[in-house]
């Protein structure tokens, strides 16, 4: 799931308008508050996200698989091991002619990892 956490000088705003808005509080967000505050985005994100695939997928059969890539590429949800192995196809793939031993190395540790 892609994190959605605002700005921690958004969130003390946001803090500073719920206590006392004609006052400065000088509130320093603590990790409870970007907690909840990053759920509550990500929850916004979601609802947004699901009423969207919902329409995609009333439009037409085509929509619907523009749907589920639209979901796939908006909450990815490969492991870390998969993305470092892409990673390791992609930018890094370019430099196998180069390091080639170095390459199969990283290749065989990231394979030898659990997902």
């Amino acid at each position: 799931m892609t994190n959605i956490t605002p700005p921690r000088e958004l969130i003390s705003q946001w803090l500073d308008e719920f206590y006392d808005p004609a006052a400065p509080s000088g509130i320093i967000p603590g990790e409870l508050t970007i907690h909840i505050v990053t759920q509550a985005a990500q929850w916004g994100a979601d609802q947004e996200l699901d009423a969207c695939c919902e329409w995609l997928t009333r439009c037409g059969p085509w929509e619907s698989e523009a749907a589920q890539e639209m979901r796939g590429v908006r909450r990815p949800t490969s492991t870390l091991k998969e993305q470092a192995l892409e990673v390791l196809d992609g930018s890094i793939g370019l430099l196998a002619d180069e390091y080639p031993e170095e390459i199969a190395i990283l290749r065989r540790a990231l394979e030898a990892l659990d997902d």
